[in-house]
């Protein structure tokens, strides 16, 4: 989602974490991707890193946009299954960061919307603008992209999400970029589950 002053509102789909099948981008007015407001290397300011609450990444992008300033939040296209059925969704690459670009008094209005905890001070912008011009280019050349790199076999985890919430185990193997087979313990007896990866927290 690149965000540049507009009027129009930000795409409030509330997709939740799952995993990464394609990437993709959403921007205030789908139309501007091809202006050159709409790109990295067009937006003129201070960058700043937004620390938002738990999973308020949209909504920040929302407020910022109508309070038009200049924002950029990488998502991605993730299928989730649920059920038995698939459905694709939006989220961010980077959970729980936005990214902005803007003045002083942009950075006191987004600690305004009540939506921020926190917000990092950039030293090297010309280095944080380079990162985030290639970040646009992955998510916008639709090639698969893994948000769980982590969780490889052998990491601890915790379930954080569904009914099995607070259960612990282990990564044994994964299968795509989707699905992962975690062992775990209950009363002494193994079992294994499989499970999306978007349930998972890793336990450092």
């Amino acid at each position: 989602m690149v965000g540049q002053p507009a009027n129009a509102a930000v795409d409030d789909s509330r997709g939740r974490r799952v995993v990464a099948e394609s990437a993709a981008t959403e921007i205030v007015r789908p139309s501007e991707i091809r202006d050159a407001g709409s790109t990295i290397d067009a937006f003129e300011g201070r960058w700043f890193v937004l620390h938002t609450r738990a999973r308020q990444e949209k909504a920040v992008a929302e407020d910022l946009g109508r309070l038009n300033i200049r924002h950029f939040l990488p998502l991605v296209r993730y299928r989730r299954i649920h059920g038995g059925k698939a459905r694709r969704v939006s989220i961010p690459l980077f959970p729980g960061y936005v990214f902005m670009c803007g003045r002083d008094e942009d950075r006191v209005a987004a600690l305004r919307t009540h939506r921020v905890a926190n917000i990092l001070f950039v030293a090297d912008q010309e280095r944080l603008k380079a990162d985030l011009g290639q970040i646009q280019r992955v998510v916008e050349s639709n090639e698969p992209v893994d948000l769980f790199p982590r969780l490889r076999k052998g990491t601890r985890c915790r379930v954080i999400r569904g009914t099995l919430s607070g259960i612990e185990g282990v990564v044994l193997r994964r299968r795509g970029p989707w699905r992962v087979y975690v062992g775990v313990e209950f009363v002494g007896q193994s079992a294994e589950l499989e499970i999306d990866p978007s349930f998972l927290a890793i336990i450092d």
